[in-house]
């Protein structure tokens, strides 16, 4: 692939992964756009994995105390972190089943550009209802275990691209009453075993096809990738709690109309 396209690739995943708008829909309609020839799977979990590596390194303090609480189970100083932990597992658990359900399964192909700009509209517009429905804010400390469950289930969206898997997960947490700023804190770590796993299955998917230009070109996306990331997530935690899901709702309605004209009118 060409530099430039791998760089465009990367800087749209970096600040699009953790915005509620949704990477895979950006990333699927780079190539209708730009005419360049569709990256594939291998390097949009590259990208993935390099937002992965932002998150980890924004969130090291939650990894830590995550960390120590699994080492040292019985240490009542840990008790937060295992309480954290516990609840990202809860809610991870639904998008698990339902993701093994759909890809090992039923194997449905789902990179279609119409059901981007359905998806799309469809999501940012729910967000915008639970952002005004439910103005309570709660903090992370608050959040119960059902919370958990539920934001988890909702997950099983973003199974569906342009869905959006931060947007979902921030749509339900704001639907329990969790502010804005910590429903986007548990979303983003939600999303460390949600990328983990693409994450694996991307290699395996490297290892298979033994092109080792390939993973020259993953390994670029990732490192740009993480470092527009880290940025992004940066600005969005300083201003969510400011500006709100609304430019974010409105961004979405533009983008799924461009989508829609791409598909009809292409």
């Amino acid at each position: 692939m060409a530099l430039l396209h791998i760089l465009v690739l990367a800087i749209v995943q970096g600040i699009t992964e953790f915005l509620p708008i949704s990477s895979s829909g950006h990333l699927l309609i780079i190539s209708p756009l730009t005419g360049w020839p569709d990256q594939g799977q291998v390097i949009d979990i590259a990208v993935h994995l390099g937002s992965l590596l932002a998150v980890l390194a924004y969130f090291w303090r939650d990894i830590f105390a995550v960390t120590n609480a699994m080492l040292r189970p019985m240490n009542p100083e840990f008790a937060e972190g295992r309480r954290l932990a516990m609840q990202v597992l809860v809610a991870t658990i639904p998008v698990i089943i339902a993701g093994g359900l759909l890809f090992l399964v039923i194997k449905i192909d789902l990179r279609s550009i119409l059901l981007v700009a359905a998806t799309t509209v469809v999501f940012g517009i729910l967000l915008g209802w639970a952002d005004k429905a439910f103005p309570k804010a709660k903090d992370l400390r608050a959040m119960t275990y059902m919370d958990a469950l539920i934001i988890g289930s909702v997950q099983i969206f973003a199974l569906l691209p342009g869905s959006s898997r931060s947007g979902v997960t921030m749509m339900a947490a704001r639907m329990r009453g969790i502010d804005r700023a910590e429903s986007a804190h548990f979303s983003m770590l939600l999303s460390i075993p949600t990328i983990m796993g693409a994450g694996i299955l991307g290699g395996l998917s490297l290892l298979e096809q033994g092109n080792v230009d390939v993973g020259i070109d993953a390994a670029i996306a990732a490192g740009m990738s993480a470092i527009v990331a880290f940025c992004a997530i940066g600005l969005l935690m300083k201003w969510i709690g400011k500006i709100g899901f609304m430019p974010f709702v409105i961004y979405r309605l533009f983008l799924g109309a461009l989508l829609f004209g791409l598909y009809f009118l292409t």
